[in-house]
Formats: C-alpha cells, sequence, structure tokens
C-alpha cells in the first residue's frame, strides 16, 4: 500500500512539474502576441499567429473588403492582460495546449469587471507556441462555478470541453480573393445543427443557434451555390421553426442588405436533413446594392 501511495504521489508531482513547465512559455507567446496588438505590429502577429489563423483573419477582412493588414487590430476592445488574473492549470495534448485564468478580466471597456473564466488556446509550431484563440467565460450566470473557481477547484474546467486541448490542430483554409459583394449567412436553428456551405468554399456549423457570420470569398457575379446540412439536437424536436438566409450586404450607407437566398421551416414542420439551392447576382441585384 505504501508503495502505490507513493507512486501515486511521483505521477502528481511530475503532472504538476509538467504543467509549471507549460505556463512559462504559454505567457510568454500569449504576451508577445498581444504586445503586437496593441502597438498594431503585423510582423510581429504574424510570428505568434499559426499560419491557419493567419489565412482565417485574412479571409475574413478580404470577405469584408476591408484592408489588410490594418484591419488585423481593428478590435471592438484590447486582449485583456494577464496581470491580476489567478492562473488555474495549462494542459497540453500534442501540438495543442490551453491555459486557464480566473479573475477580474479586464477588456479596457469602462466599468468594474467581474470575476469570469479565460481559456487561451494555443498549436505548436516549429519554432515553439503559437497564439491562437480566447474563449471568454461570462459566469454571472454561473456562481456556483464561480465560487468553485475562485477557492481553487477545476472541477467546472474538466467537465467543459472548450477548457481542454483537443490535440487536433484545424486544417488549413483555402484562401480566397478580395470579395467583389460581402455576403453573410444568417441561421435561426433551435435544436438543430445546421451546416452551410457557400460556393464549396465557405464553411459555416451553426448549433442551437441565432446568428450570421460572413461568407468567405463574398459572392460572385451570376450563380452562387448554398448548400445545407440539418441534424436534429439532443433535445429538440424536430419540429422547431428554422431559417437559412443569404444576405448581401450594401456599402452604401443607408441601403439595407439584400435578401438573396431562403430555406424556411415554420413550426410544427421537419426540416430536410440535406438541400442545396442558388441564386442570381444579377444587374438588378447590383442596383439594389447600390441603393437605384
Amino acid at each position: 500500500m505504501k508503495r502505490i501511495i507513493c507512486s501515486i504521489s511521483l505521477i502528481a508531482v511530475a503532472f504538476s512539474n509538467a504543467e509549471e513547465d507549460l505556463k512559462p512559455g504559454l505567457e510568454k507567446c500569449y504576451n508577445g502576441w498581444r504586445d503586437a496588438v496593441i502597438r498594431k505590429d503585423a510582423g510581429a502577429w504574424q510570428r505568434f499567429t499559426p499560419e491557419f489563423r493567419q489565412i482565417e483573419v485574412k479571409n475574413r477582412i478580404f470577405s469584408e473588403k476591408r484592408a489588410f493588414p490594418a484591419a488585423i487590430f481593428d478590435l471592438p476592445a484590447p486582449p485583456p492582460a494577464m496581470k491580476g488574473l489567478m492562473f488555474l492549470e495549462a494542459k497540453q495534448n500534442g501540438a495543442t495546449a490551453k491555459a486557464s485564468y480566473f479573475g477580474k478580466i479586464d477588456f479596457g471597456i469602462g466599468g468594474e469587471p467581474s470575476e469570469n473564466l479565460l481559456v487561451l488556446s494555443f498549436v505548436r509550431g516549429g519554432a515553439g507556441w503559437l497564439y491562437d484563440r480566447a474563449n471568454f467565460v461570462n459566469l454571472a450566470a454561473l456562481p456556483e462555478v464561480r465560487k468553485e473557481l475562485a477557492a481553487g477547484d477545476l472541477k467546472y474546467l474538466k467537465e467543459t470541453p472548450e477548457a481542454q486541448p483537443s490535440g487536433q490542430v484545424p486544417p488549413m483554409p483555402i484562401e480566397v480573393p478580395r470579395a467583389k459583394y460581402i455576403a453573410k449567412v444568417y441561421v435561426f436553428c433551435p435544436g438543430r445543427e445546421v451546416q452551410v456551405q457557400v460556393n464549396k468554399i465557405s464553411r459555416h456549423r451553426f448549433t442551437n443557434a441565432k446568428e450570421s457570420e460572413v461568407v468567405n470569398g463574398g459572392a460572385v457575379d451570376g450563380p452562387n451555390e448554398v448548400q445545407y446540412a440539418v441534424k436534429k439536437l439532443e433535445g429538440g424536436t424536430d419540429k422547431e421553426a428554422m431559417t437559412v438566409r443569404v444576405y448581401l450586404m450594401s456599402e452604401v450607407q443607408g441601403v439595407q442588405p439584400v435578401k438573396i437566398y431562403e430555406y424556411q421551416v415554420a413550426e410544427g414542420e421537419t426540416a430536410k436533413p440535406y438541400g442545396s439551392g442558388s441564386f442570381q447576382v444579377d444587374a438588378a441585384t447590383v442596383a439594389k446594392l447600390m441603393g437605384r
């Protein structure tokens, strides 16, 4: 029994040491990325950002017809500093890692921040760790979790997949040219997961959502393809109302978006598991976008 207890203790110490060894590298990477964003240094931002994320950001900027690389730094709020936050854990799984923090996460937008959870994601590059993204978890509706984390109880992290490294590095996106027409996919899908693909390039996944995403590459002159797949989620009835739409966004101030495609399911109806359609960008459509 003493031998077993000793072995368990050694394993615990090994895990603790591994976490402590991981933490400085991840924090150095994040702080370097954050400094690049604050200084608006595109070269430094590139050094601290994995290639797949660089392409994803560039695609989004091109799809919104904004200036690259200047638009990289057009953020709604500056990235928060680590100072004053309580480190919870750092975990590695293959070429991915996550570091979690608890405390008053300040995005610099005024007011007194409350205590919440911040999970930073990283992937390993050729020269070390690279910063991928952050998940901010507002704990206002989870007061018990807030108490647990404040006391150092990490049960919530272990039960939350988003707080654990997956071991899977995201695939490299297809690079898109600067869009001619800005387009957005809008989906309302309570109780369902909906995947949408536009022009075989722009892929989107919506889960129990009411939200929109920019179409990579935008819309093109002439015919444009839309494909979708629908799956009922656990707890869903498959009878909820559902909407899939594509909008074209005008660049003329005051001109409303043009609804160019729609697939709609009324309450009580069953959605098709998959389907496809198309929309045309013609002279009449362009005239609407120009407010004529």
